[in-house]
């Protein structure tokens, strides 16, 4: 994840915290107070340049004071044609999307609040927090802590700003999820009990882990059970697919791979991968080009923003193929883009730093409340899931894994599924003092390894995948 804005810097890694750094995926926000503000939630680091906004910025406010543009949740709505659902009553009632995040936020509730207050949306039905795996530490203001409580208010404001009035489920961890296995034997025991009570139809994940991170690929494989279990129990799961484009990084969560790589639980083949488009909007949400795969490894003023250099850093949609699972039947017709191997993302939504996304954060230390600008695919996840939410409402019953049906939509050219034909998520990095490029995957017409199938028309999209799946 990434964020930036204005002034002083403060910076501190997860290691430094007494942890290994995150492997999040998705940058994060910020806000205008006497300048525009953002946090930086990057994998290991948060950084936050000035102070936070007490009022939500405008389009305009990101760009004449941080060079990006920046998007409210009234223009996302738009941009994906939700209030034509919403005038039709589909809105997620009835609805539950569950959010997995270690930690999660000691000041949730109000920051939705704040959140809702300040975008004029209504409170969801409920909130709910549960702490299946054990209970989780008392909050302290460290770079580990502030980088999931960061992570955890997109997570819940944005799956909330498309499906209005959906239920939330936030599930807790007490450890960090980490590159290799860290974190993740919590993280399988909460979705297990997610699973087993039927908690709620749709699992959203903003984090991953470098396939070539973990010791083995049996010690990979061996964390699979919720997303077994989930299938039996037509429960669908999402993970974001990264935030890097083909490069990710080794256990340490600092080196890169030097060759292309994918990011699970995103490859699980149970899982639906979201990956990372760029919106091009309006004030009014409307579009001014069609969206292109996210890309803002080049581009100067995100990357100073959200990683505090000039760059080139990666900063952009993970994708590419699998080294641990094979094609799954589902992607046979793509059979020509993925080969033998399982292709990722599987569908792309907005994640883009430049075109940010704005969220309410007030958990403290240098995190004041307010507004802070906030990009990555852990924004992608969480609007899906809200988009699995409102096909959940129009079937009348769960979906499952929805994978199959979006190759069939794709197949069959429904009108739901936007095709994305520009952009790439080739990266460039220093490492070393060695400036090393790793060549991406270009988006084209029909299914690629930038956006997948591409993104989405949510009054053709939402009614086509509740006919289709479960």
């Amino acid at each position: 994840m990434a964020v930036a804005v204005a002034a002083a810097t403060v910076a501190a890694t997860g290691a430094a915290a007494g942890g290994s750094p995150l492997a999040l995926s998705g940058p994060a926000v910020a806000r205008p107070a006497t300048g525009l503000s953002a946090v930086a939630v990057h994998p290991g680091a948060i950084r936050i340049k000035g102070g936070p906004m007490s009022t939500p910025p405008t389009t305009a406010d990101c760009r004449v004071q941080l060079k990006i543009s920046c998007y409210q949740p009234g223009q996302i709505q738009q941009a994906y044609g939700l209030p034509t659902l919403y005038s039709q009553g589909t809105d997620g009632a009835g609805q539950t999307i569950v959010i997995v995040d270690s930690f999660g936020s000691p000041t949730i509730r109000q920051d939705l609040r704040s959140f809702d207050k300040g975008f004029g949306l209504p409170n969801p039905p409920s909130l709910k927090i549960i702490q299946p795996a054990g209970k989780v530490p008392p909050y302290k203001s460290t770079g580990l802590r502030e980088n999931w409580a960061a992570e955890t208010s997109l997570d819940v404001e944005y799956s909330h700003t498309i499906a209005p009035d959906a239920n939330i489920l936030l599930v807790e961890t007490p450890t960090a999820e980490t590159e290799g296995t860290g974190g993740f034997a919590q993280i399988v025991k909460a979705e297990e009990y997610v699973v087993k009570h039927h908690l709620g139809d749709v699992i959203s994940q903003s984090f991953d882990a470098t396939e070539q991170s973990f010791p083995n690929a049996e010690s990979l494989l061996s964390l699979r059970t919720p997303y077994l279990e989930a299938a039996a129990a037509g429960i669908t799961v999402l993970a974001a697919s990264g935030d890097g484009g083909v490069a990710n990084v080794r256990r340490n969560g600092s080196v890169f791979f030097l060759n292309q790589t994918v990011n699970w639980p995103a490859s699980d083949p149970l899982v639906t991968s979201v990956g990372g488009t760029q919106l091009h909007l309006n004030a009014a949400g409307d579009r001014t080009a069609p969206d292109s795969v996210w890309n803002d490894t080049y581009n100067k003023a995100a990357e100073e923003l959200f990683t505090g250099s000039a760059g080139p850093n990666p900063l952009a949609a993970g994708g590419g193929k699998s080294v641990i699972f094979a094609r799954p039947s589902y992607q046979d017709g793509v059979q020509a883009v993925v080969g033998n191997h399982r292709g990722v993302p599987d569908i792309s939504m907005s994640a883009a730093c430049n075109g940010a996304v704005i969220a309410h954060l007030g958990f403290g230390g240098p995190v004041a409340p307010g507004y802070y600008v906030i990009c990555g695919t852990s924004e992608a996840s969480p609007l899906f899931a809200g988009i699995v939410a409102l096909a959940t409402q129009v079937a009348g019953h769960p979906l499952g894994l929805i994978n199959p049906a979006l190759y069939t939509m794709l197949a069959k050219q429904d009108p739901g599924i936007v095709d994305v034909t520009s952009g790439s998520n080739k990266v460039s990095f220093t490492q070393g003092g060695t400036l090393t490029t790793l060549p991406g995957f270009k988006a084209g017409t029909g299914y690629d390894l930038g956006s997948g199938v591409g993104t989405l028309y949510a009054p053709d999209f939402v009614p086509e995948l509740a006919h289709l799946a479960g």
